[in-house]
């Protein structure tokens, strides 16, 4: 089983040799056996990779992500094909019931928001039971907004009452960082098992590749803000992102059992997907370690 995310940070060649990774770097060659890497990240504007790579990552479902010149995550590869009845998968997603997909999305909310409200106990801050209250305020398809004035008040007790999301600062480019890696997880676990990332259950943005992953990283987003808000002090750094990307094989509960988090995502992104047709069959990630 693949374990291990490699993180290219400087001027490299990376060429395929005999099912291995091979990475040239000035007078060093390091060789990776391809069934040891589940993410490969390149870090690094200084770096030429060989077709034949791509193509041997691809065939063995290894995630591939791209940084920019600030070091931030701005694309990665998908495979067209990743499952062998992906045709199928396709045709039962454009005929997924409007409401089931709505009772889902509804779950997933008050998923969110209950984990939410545990990172907020966690921390001892009171205003977590106020969380639960909006979670047993959602109704189908989120109607009254639940998830956004939880978000408002949970951040407000993450970070304090003057941080904004999306402003140009330190936490917020951790998170997005965070979130990034988070996405790129789910995108491949989605593709798997057959279903296309642009045709979501709720985000329906034409502008939006990955409609169905935003649907599906809400109740993980918890994790990547638990380790934000416990090193907000930290530089935002090589180190930082690094351990960043480290929390992926930290170990968190899913249904009863202790798996690493990138085996947790596999679990619950294939349960959630079989869970459209039934949604009492849905199985909530409950925020633990």
């Amino acid at each position: 089983m693949s374990f291990r995310t490699v993180v290219i940070t400087k001027q490299s060649r990376l060429n395929y040799k005999n099912k291995y990774l091979v990475v040239k770097q000035e007078d060093d060659e390091k060789y990776i056996h391809l069934s040891e890497i589940d993410t490969l990240i390149v870090d690094s504007i200084s770096v030429s990779i060989s077709t034949y790579l791509l193509k041997e990552l691809s065939d063995n479902k290894i995630n591939i992500i791209f940084c920019d010149e600030k070091h931030n995550p701005f694309g990665e590869i998908i495979p067209y094909y990743s499952r062998y009845n992906s045709s199928k998968k396709l045709k039962e997603q454009i005929l997924w019931k409007s409401k089931n997909k709505k009772l889902l999305w509804a779950k997933i909310i008050k998923n969110k928001i209950m984990n939410q409200s545990l990172l907020l106990k966690k921390i001892k801050v009171r205003n977590y039971k106020s969380l639960l209250q909006y979670m047993d305020e959602v109704c189908i398809d989120d109607k009254t907004n639940r998830e956004g004035h939880a978000s408002k008040v949970y951040f407000n007790n993450l970070f304090g009452k003057d941080f904004i999301r999306h402003e140009n600062d330190s936490i917020n480019a951790a998170l997005n960082y965070g979130y990034s890696i988070l996405l790129s997880t789910i995108n491949k676990e989605i593709i798997n098992n057959g279903y296309v990332t642009q045709l979501g259950i709720h985000h329906k943005s034409e502008f939006n590749e990955f409609n169905l992953t935003c649907d599906l990283m809400e109740p993980f987003r918890v994790i990547i803000d638990n380790f934000v808000y416990f090193n907000k002090t930290r530089e935002f750094n090589k180190d930082y992102k690094l351990d960043l990307i480290n929390i992926f094989n930290n170990y968190f509960k899913y249904k009863n059992k202790k798996y690493v988090l990138k085996d947790v995502i596999k679990l619950y992104v294939k349960d959630t997907l079989n869970s459209i047709s039934n949604i009492d069959d849905y199985k909530e990630f409950i925020y633990e370690e």
